[in-house]
């Protein structure tokens, strides 16, 4: 027997992304957003509301970097999350992280977080909508196997919509387009 629930969002689970940028004073601002996806295989797509500082020095830098939040650091990324730039001056620094300068667009590296893809803003009409061309990802070395990020060993999280909770991954279930041949 199934039950209707009354819930806004009903995706999981939902990554828990870090968005960072450089302020108009050259200091960093991140934001911990759940609404974001790969568009393309080298494209990211994000829902953000104009009203975010991260949004508007987006369109002002016309980079960003996207990060994979781990456990190690749910602490820094829930406050990303809950602590606005647009009120909070110092927000970076009160993590307590640090930040690498990005070779290839305008944007910083978060150096705890496992994963970093450095994009580019593409232009587009949408108000909510940021798309942005990837043009590099880099890794922490321990994430790596054999050249290629090992995910069991990213402590990536996730967002659990249901209860507000944040969730490692990491267990590997199956084998994607190798399982469903069983069924051929």
């Amino acid at each position: 027997m199934r039950k209707n629930i009354k819930t806004k969002s009903a995706i999981f689970p939902m990554p828990v992304l870090m968005i960072a940028t450089y302020n108009e004073d050259g200091s960093v601002d991140v934001m911990n957003a759940a609404w974001g996806t790969m568009f393309e295989m080298d494209e990211v797509l994000l829902n953000l509301t104009e009203t975010h500082k991260t949004v508007k020095n987006i369109r002002r830098n016309k980079a960003f970097t996207v990060s994979i939040a781990d456990s190690k650091n749910v602490v820094a990324a829930d406050y990303f999350g809950i602590v606005s730039g647009n009120n909070t001056i110092d927000k970076f620094l009160k993590s307590g992280l640090t930040a690498l300068k990005s070779e290839n667009v305008n944007a910083p590296i978060i150096d705890e977080f496992p994963i970093s893809m450095e994009c580019e803003l593409l232009e587009n009409e949408s108000n909510s909508l940021i798309v942005g061309k990837v043009v590099n990802v880099s890794a922490k070395e321990e994430v790596l196997k054999n050249g290629n990020v090992d995910v069991s060993l990213l402590n990536a999280i996730c967002y659990d919509s249901f209860t507000n909770g944040y969730y490692e991954v990491g267990k590997r279930v199956g084998d994607a387009f190798r399982d469903g041949q069983k069924l051929k």
